[in-house]
């Protein structure tokens, strides 16, 4: 299995707070990063702003060439546009392992709360949509501001990995352990992403009424 680190690693909705989080992590340990958004100069724009901060091998694209260009993608879209976009991008994401991390969660005077979701989760309709590729769900729990913080060396934080390709989902935990600090954990199949993608509003509430960053860890493993 070749090292993540041979990589190319895509970012749809890079130039969006968890995206940008992430593309600055990998940019910084040494990871070729392209960033992807539907406009190919605001993507740049982002790629250049990313690189200052992070330095590495960063570049923009419009979406499409932001797909064809990578080895493997992470779906970090409004989940508003999630469909279209995916829709849009089946031959460009074909045979490729694709990272979905899209909650689908509502706001209102009460909070954060999980959105229905047809096919169950964003990452099941996201294997629906693109059944040529392998399609795996992590990255949900981060903290946009702590990754984008590289003041904070070491980022407390697993990365539960979910899906069906288990070559794939150890790919996605490779990935997740290139940042200093966190760890990609197996959190089992694909049909499992609901709770995960759905736990991101309770996450809100606490770092909300507590004025933090929180994460998570898995103990005993």
């Amino acid at each position: 299995m070749t090292s993540v680190r041979e990589m190319t690693v895509g970012v749809l909705g890079g130039t969006g707070a968890q995206g940008r989080g992430l593309a600055i992590r990998w940019a910084k340990a040494g990871l070729k990063v392209v960033i992807g958004s539907r406009n190919a100069e605001r993507a740049q724009q982002a790629a250049d702003e990313i690189k200052e901060i992070a330095g590495g091998d960063v570049t923009g694209a419009d979406n499409a060439g932001c797909a064809s260009a990578s080895d493997l993608v992470l779906a970090a879209l409004p989940w508003e546009g999630h469909a279209e976009t995916l829709k849009s991008l089946q031959a460009e994401l074909a045979g490729k392992i694709v990272i979905d991390c899209v909650n689908p969660l509502g706001f209102d005077k009460k909070g954060p709360y999980a959105l229905p979701v047809d096919e169950g989760s964003a990452a099941q309709q996201a294997e629906q949509i693109l059944p040529d590729s392998r399609v795996t769900a992590a990255f949900h729990h981060v903290s946009a501001v702590t990754l984008a913080d590289l003041t904070v060396g070491h980022v407390d934080l697993d990365v539960l990995v979910l899906g069906d390709d288990r070559e794939a989902t150890d790919v996605v935990r490779e990935l997740a352990d290139v940042i200093p600090g966190v760890r990609g954990i197996y959190g089992g199949r694909l049909r499992n992403a609901h709770q995960v993608e759905a736990f991101t509003a309770n996450l809100i509430a606490i770092n909300r009424r507590y004025k933090a960053h929180a994460g998570l860890r898995i103990t005993d493993v």
